[in-house]
């Protein structure tokens, strides 16, 4: 295989940076913590520009939106747009979404502290947490999402038949 001698090899602290993947089962998050209040008022600075007042939409993405516990529309031709409360299956990967890509213009630059209290607000928004929530590496894997149960994982490493 031909080499162009471009760039350097990564380092292990270059490496580290960008190996910061959660997993639903929460392995992976940070140590920090956060609440809603808090939350609310690092989206009012960071946030609602983009996403609108209290997540219901700006010139982006909407974050705030349910649908029916029976019912899940996302195939159908006027499809409601997906949300954090109506279609995202695990708590975890709202954590790594937020911490990974957000702020639009500063990916990564915010704290695990804003990240975890940003989390604990958008759920709260989508009636997933109370108010008074502690989000915290202990807690976020345990929030059960309304859309779980619409997820199958895939187990091909587990069994020949794939579900």
């Amino acid at each position: 295989m031909p080499q162009f001698h471009l760039g350097t090899p990564a380092t292990d602290q270059e490496v580290a940076k960008w190996n910061t993947a959660i997993r639903p089962d929460g392995k992976g998050l940070p140590p920090g913590s956060g609440t809603p209040p808090d939350g609310h008022r690092i989206y009012q600075q960071r946030c609602q520009y983009c996403h609108g007042i209290d997540g219901q939409g700006g010139p982006n993405d909407k974050l705030v939106g349910r649908v029916s516990e029976d019912h899940f529309p996302f195939a159908e031709k006027d499809a409601p747009r997906k949300t954090i409360g109506n279609y995202w299956p695990w708590a975890t990967t709202v954590f790594d979404y937020i911490r990974r890509t957000m702020p639009y213009t500063e990916p990564g630059s915010l704290s695990d502290n804003e990240v975890y209290a940003l989390t604990a607000y958008l759920l709260h928004l989508n009636s997933i947490i109370p108010e008074n929530f502690i989000l915290s590496a202990t807690t976020l894997p345990d929030i059960v999402m309304p859309a779980r149960n619409r997820f199958v994982s895939d187990n091909r490493l587990e069994k020949q038949e794939i579900r």
